[in-house]
């Protein structure tokens, strides 16, 4: 293999990872920054002039992309290379079913839950056109249940699939195949040796695109959650300098966790996000109402299965009234923007996995997990909306950050409020710093031609500039622009995930190292993709 192919500087200020990349991702960034805060108001017309214009013409192709994706992940599961071992066939995986989940998930999920699976059912049990077809009422329990089933939807199996399909290829291309841990290798049987040239970077730096900012758009959207919570315990003010603090802070506990690795904080911290969890969803089951939520569980459960095929393939025939491109085509470039950055975690984690564990533990675990946790959450909601004096969606419509909140209170155990408030923003930091430390380590991974432990300066300077741009966007009011951003870079993203599955189909039937055949199965004399220790010059 050529030397002089773009690879891992071994001494300089660049030692450890690839130089071209690295100085073309700061100075994107560093643009995109500063376009944001010197010319505020022509970017945020920009920003919202894209998002809307994906949102209201491409809602079709977003919904077609992910149905193709589902399918392809079904397929792939019980094809005849799910026992296919992502490594050798000696390989084991690295870390036992629980913590391997806990990583997964919480990379995944970040506050996202904590935000949406009480907000959304209320904002649905006032009107959507599912509820509008069937002639349901506002605020009924007809509408609770299409609420939670709406739900359940946005954050099932179609999210999961596009997660872990990505997740799935990467770690198929770097461990079986010997090729770097970033989504180029995934490329490698169409464009052969040229990843390694600017079509590689190219793809590249769009994956380290999506995981900043996607992730920093998490993160101004995560403090303001936080500044309530912290409003409703203490009365800290609700402010962008409390919540330019809350960044700063949070940031550098997930510099901290990425600095110390997979092995300590990632992983301790997932584990007790899990554990976390399970304590304040013990409280809601307790003292919320505790046979409702499980007859909802079974009913939200088949109410889901039935109303899959018919909710993935559906488009709305009314686009003027935008309600689609506002949730379901906006949660689907989301996943699909995060798509990058939640993959190479997976991949990461996953080494000795077989094909059919990763996809049934990553894919019906996760959309069970998500599943049970609004079911829990979002039902206790809706059941206090209906059936007692709480008014919660009038919360949702004031202010989405205080319903959280609001639903413990109307719980009425008043000796355990204050402390279950106090988890609950425990929780919405804690998620959330696991999604944080977990996209630094991917961006460095990235930038280190898939190292396993990148360098430590590097992930110091990332952690920080993930912070830095939030907080910079947050004060120049250029979080819609983040927001924006993302979904925008789901668009290219789309088309290389869909190349990328094609890429692997390729590799499994035609250079895959066994085949099934009616005698014992027989090692292919194959020749082996270029191996990742040739990338260190």
């Amino acid at each position: 293999m050529n030397s002089n192919r773009n690879m891992v500087n071994k001494q300089g200020i660049f030692q450890g990872v690839n130089q071209t990349m690295t100085i073309a991702s700061l100075a994107m960034v560093s643009a995109f920054v500063l376009f944001s805060v010197l010319q505020i108001d022509l970017a945020n017309t920009v920003y919202s002039s894209v998002k809307s214009w994906i949102t209201t013409n491409l809602g079709w192709y977003y919904i077609g992309a992910v149905a193709v994706i589902f399918v392809f992940s079904v397929w792939v599961t019980f094809s005849q290379f799910g026992k296919v071992r992502l490594g050798k066939d000696s390989d084991r995986p690295e870390f036992n079913n629980f913590t391997w989940f806990a990583m997964l998930f919480s990379a995944a999920v970040g506050t996202g839950l904590m935000f949406w699976s009480i907000a959304e059912p209320l904002t649905y049990i006032q009107g959507n056109p599912f509820a509008e077809m069937a002639n349901v009422g506002a605020s009924t329990a007809e509408a609770a249940q299409i609420g939670m089933r709406i739900t359940i939807f946005h954050w099932g199996l179609n999210a999961w699939s596009v997660y872990v399909l990505v997740g799935l290829i990467l770690a198929y291309f770097a461990y079986r195949k010997g090729l770097p841990l970033t989504i180029r290798s995934a490329l490698y049987p169409i464009l052969g040796n040229r990843i390694y040239g600017p079509i590689g970077h190219a793809v590249d730096l769009l994956a380290i695109f999506s995981t900043l900012f996607g992730t920093a758009t998490t993160l101004g959207l995560g403090v303001s959650q936080m500044n309530a919570g912290l409003n409703y315990l203490f009365g800290i003010e609700i402010n962008s300098v409390n919540q330019l603090i809350l960044i700063v802070v949070v940031g550098s506990i997930a510099t901290f966790s990425a600095v110390s690795g997979l092995q300590k904080g990632i992983k301790l911290l997932s584990q007790w996000n899990v554990r976390i969890s399970c304590i304040l969803f013990g409280f809601f089951l307790i003292a919320g109402p505790t046979v409702y939520l499980f007859s909802t569980f079974f009913t939200n459960m088949g109410d889901y299965l039935v109303s899959f095929i018919g909710m993935s393939l559906w488009v709305d025939p009314q686009p003027e009234r935008q309600w689609q491109g506002w949730w379901t085509v906006f949660y689907w470039a989301w996943w699909l923007s995060w798509g990058p950055y939640v993959g190479i975690f997976i991949a990461r984690i996953s080494k000795g996995r077989t094909i059919r564990e990763l996809m049934l533990g990553g894919v019906l675990a996760s959309t069970l997990g998500a599943f049970t946790w609004i079911t829990i959450m979002g039902g206790t909601a809706t059941y206090l909306e209906l059936y007692t004096e709480s008014d919660l969606t009038s919360v949702v419509n004031e202010n989405l950050t205080m319903v959280l909140y609001s639903t413990i209170e109307a719980l009425n155990v008043q000796w355990l409020t204050w402390p279950m408030a106090a988890l609950a923003t425990l929780m919405i930091i804690s998620w959330f710093v696991t999604s944080a430390d977990s996209a630094t380590l991917v961006i460095c991974t990235i930038l280190s031609m898939g190292g396993n432990h990148p360098p430590i300066k590097m992930r110091i300077i990332w952690g920080a500039g993930l912070g830095l741009v939030a907080g910079i966007l947050l004060m120049a009011g250029g979080l819609e622009g983040l927001q924006a951003a993302s979904i925008a870079a789901a668009l290219p993203f789309s088309i290389v995930l869909i190349v990328m599955a094609y890429c692997f189909m390729k590799d499994l039937y035609i250079s895959t190292e066994y085949q099934e055949s009616p005698q014992p199965l027989v090692k292919k004399q194959n020749k082996p993709l270029e191996p990742a220790s040739a990338l260190t010059k």
